[in-house]
Formats: structure tokens, sequence, C-alpha cells
């Protein structure tokens, strides 16, 4: 009987729209809700982001704008949950910027290896014109960014063997997300490429399906992977951040006023969630560490050699090509003050 009625809540949300207006105390007034949801715990960074964003929407708005969180993949997978925002029966979602490749082109960028130095410098151009260009490069589709998460530096870890150097990745079968570029970089250090869902991938490790996977230490740590794979090799070879996207269909709908309110709540979130990613990056590695993990610390110098092939096919595109140079000239300049 529970079940049911949980399915009929379910549906009723899927289909009442991503926004709702709701009667107010004040007589004549009313509340702008949004529904936002995302496919990842409530304990993870991201998450908490998010209910800080939802705090700062509220105060900003005196009450009169309401954020209405849905985590753990309660309203479908990353990519349902972009074709809902696409229709405008879902408000606000986050996704990887990998999933974003097959809707705008510059997205591409961040899944070259290695195009971020250090976190600093990702964080410089994600704060940047260049970062704002990319966020709103999705409109076409439906999808404007609101903000950059971090999601750290993705890094490979396996089952049988540690990877040193990429001769190490030679005849492994390694997971990657649906993207063209994460494919082409496993082919470029010598791997085979194997796109396997986010959900099934502790199955395929513990089956044989695939030999590893790579991803940033949280995502290692909180999916319980170490208990299959027992070699964490931070070569650190992709900076692929999050993106929080909001269907232009919802944002248009928006007046002036909620829109800032929303645009300044979204900012200030993204700082707020970098600092707890930080803190939680630390925090997965040590606990990986005492559960038994071999972390490894190769030298990135032959990684970075072995995927500027990668670079050169982008020479014929140049769109793409200048924003690679434009973000390769950020290297050295002064971070932005964070608010």
């Amino acid at each position: 009987m529970r079940s049911h009625k949980s399915l009929f809540i379910l549906l009723l949300v899927i289909f009442s729209g991503g926004l709702i207006f709701l009667p107010s105390c004040q007589e004549g007034e009313h509340v702008t809700v949004l529904k936002l949801a995302h496919g990842l715990d409530q304990s993870h960074s991201v998450h908490k982001g998010m209910v800080f964003m939802a705090e700062r929407v509220k105060e900003k708005s005196g009450g009169k704008m309401r954020l209405e969180i849905y985590p753990s993949g309660q309203l479908g997978s990353e990519r349902e949950n972009v074709e809902m925002l696409q229709i405008g029966s879902l408000a606000i979602t986050k996704v990887s910027a990998a999933i974003m490749e097959g809707f705008a082109p510059s997205y591409r960028i961040f899944g070259l290896p290695y195009i971020f130095t250090e976190r600093t410098h990702a964080h410089r151009v994600l704060d940047s014109d260049i970062g704002r260009e990319i966020l709103l490069d999705g409109e076409e589709f439906w999808l404007r960014g609101l903000a950059f998460y971090d999601a750290g530096s993705r890094s490979f870890y396996t089952k049988d063997r540690p990877i040193n150097h990429p001769d190490d990745l030679r005849g492994l079968k390694i997971r990657v997300m649906q993207s063209p570029m994460a494919v082409n970089m496993i082919r470029a250090f010598g791997g085979s490429p194997t796109p396997i869902s986010w959900g099934e991938l502790y199955t395929a490790l513990q089956g044989g399906v695939v030999d590893g996977a790579e991803n940033n230490p949280p995502s290692f740590y909180l999916s319980h992977h170490y208990e299959v794979c027992r070699y964490y090799s931070l070569n650190e070879h992709s900076t692929i951040p999050d993106v929080l996207l909001i269907s232009t269909k919802i944002w248009n709908t928006l007046t002036e006023q909620e829109q800032q309110w929303l645009q300044e709540a979204a900012d200030e979130s993204a700082i707020y969630q970098r600092k707890l990613w930080e803190e939680s990056e630390i925090e997965s590695l040590r606990l990986a560490e005492e559960a038994g993990i071999t972390i490894i610390y190769p030298d990135k110098a032959p990684f970075i050699e072995r995927v500027q092939s990668i670079y050169e096919n982008f020479r014929q595109d140049e769109n793409l090509y200048s924003l690679i140079k434009r973000i390769q000239a950020m290297q050295e300049e002064p971070l932005q003050e964070e608010l």
C-alpha cells in the first residue's frame, strides 16, 4: 500500500511542473516554488551546497521564493532530469559537465586531460567570463547554467595492479562516462574504454566486466568501490566540474528580481560547496587509506605527454582551440577574491 502511495506522490510531483505558485499569508502575493532534483545522497557536498542555496533564496526573497530539493535520484537519473528540464517539468538539476558535451560544444573543453594545471587554475577559469560563456552555451537546448560546483580531479582506481605509468593501463578495461572525450583519453593512455552507468559500476567491477574506473576521491569512497578496487593512483588526469542547470522554460517565467535572487544564491552556494568539497576529498582519502587502499602518487609527466595528440585534434576547430588558449593563458593570473 505504501509503495503505491509513494508512486502516486512521485508522479504528482513530476507532472505538476517544475515551477509552482503557492498563495502566501499576504493577500495578493504568491510564493514561487522551484523543484530541484539530483542523484546524490544528502551527505554529499553538492547536496549541502544546494541546501545552502535554498536557504539564501528564502532569505533574499523574504520567503517569496523557495526551492524544493529531491535528492538521491527520487525524480530519475541524471539524464532523465536533464530531459525533464528541457520540457519544463523540472526547474533545476545538477549534472557532470561531461554530460553537457552532447548539448553544447564548449563543454568538451572540461574533458581535455590536464587542461587545468592545478585547483586554483580551474577555479580561476570557472569564475571568469570564460566560465559564464560556457554556462550559457546550452540555452539553445533549453539548459541554462547557473553555476559550477567543484567535483575535484579524476584519477584511476584498479582491482589487480597499480597504475604508476600509462603503460600500466594496457590491456585493462576502464569504465568511463558516456563521453567521447573520456573514451579518447583512455585510448591515448593505452587502455580499453568501457562506458557503463554509474549505478551499475560496482557490480561490473565485482564481476570482472571492467578492471577499473576513474573518478574523484569522494566518489571512490562513498560508492564503496574501494571494497573491490584496492589501488588508487592520483594521476589527476581531468578536472570536470558539476553544473547547476535551470530549464530556460522556467527561467524565462521568472521576474528579473526572482532571477537575481536565484543567480546570486547559486553563485554563493558554489563558493560554499567548494570549501566543503576540499574537506570531503581529504576525509575520503584518509578513510580509504584506513580501509587498506594503496594510494599512489605517480609522476604526471608521462600521462601529460601521452595525451598531447588529443590537443592537436582541436586545432581544426577554431572556436574550441581559441578557448583552450584562453584557458591556458590564465594559469599565472592572480585568483579572484572569493566571497
